[in-house]
Parts: C-alpha cells; sequence; structure tokens
C-alpha cells in the first residue's frame, strides 16, 4: 500500500496532466507529449516499487532496474528535445550534451560500477 504522500503525489501529477491536456486543445503534438511523459513517469514509479520490493541480486531487481534506466532515459530524451526545441543552436547542443551524460552516467552507475560491500 503506497504511502499518504506517494498517493497525493500521484493525485497532483494526475490532475496536472489532465489540466496540460485541457491546455493544449488543438495541439495535438502537446498532447501527445503530456500524454506520453505521464504515462513514462508512471511506469517509472511502478520500476522503483518493484525494484524496491525484489529481494536482492535476484533477477527481478535486475529487471526493474532496467526498467528504471529505460524510462528515465526516455523522461530525459523527450524532455531534452522539447527544451532544446526553444533554443539557440550553441544552447540546444549543450542541452543534448547534459542529456547525454545524465544517461550515460546513470548506465554506468546502475550496471557499470562495481558494488561495495
Amino acid at each position: 500500500m503506497p504511502s499518504p504522500a506517494t498517493s497525493l503525489g500521484f493525485v497532483f501529477l494526475t490532475g496536472n496532466s489532465l489540466v496540460s491536456l485541457h491546455r493544449s486543445r488543438g495541439d495535438t503534438s502537446a498532447r501527445i507529449f503530456v500524454v506520453a511523459s505521464y504515462a513514462s513517469l508512471v511506469m517509472l514509479f511502478r520500476c522503483l516499487r518493484r525494484f524496491e520490493a525484489a529481494p536482492p541480486e535476484s533477477a527481478a531487481r535486475g529487471r526493474a532496474k532496467a526498467g528504471v534506466w529505460l524510462f528515465t532515459t526516455t523522461l530525459t530524451a523527450m524532455f531534452s528535445w522539447r527544451v532544446a526545441a526553444l533554443m539557440p543552436l550553441p544552447a540546444a547542443a549543450g542541452v543534448w550534451l547534459m542529456a547525454g551524460s545524465t544517461v550515460l552516467g546513470g548506465f554506468y552507475a546502475l550496471f557499470l560500477l562495481p558494488r561495495g560491500n
């Protein structure tokens, strides 16, 4: 059972997404972005919950970890795409460079970094 804070956060996320959908009437790409962002966040939270609940060193934990990385990468790419579109080329390149660094750093931290005892 999720905590009250988690439930409240989910209600806020859902309400905010519904308001965003309402405000983006007539803009199909904005509506798709809102729906995809919402779905990715929900899946990220689901994978995080599975990761926390799985026994250490289990296959389920590894699958959940892969899901966490996949959905954080998806969200990073989506938001970078939206932000970079509003920037001049040098700033957009900086946005993409930071996004790529974040994705690669996350991959390294989750999958390649040796675990301490």
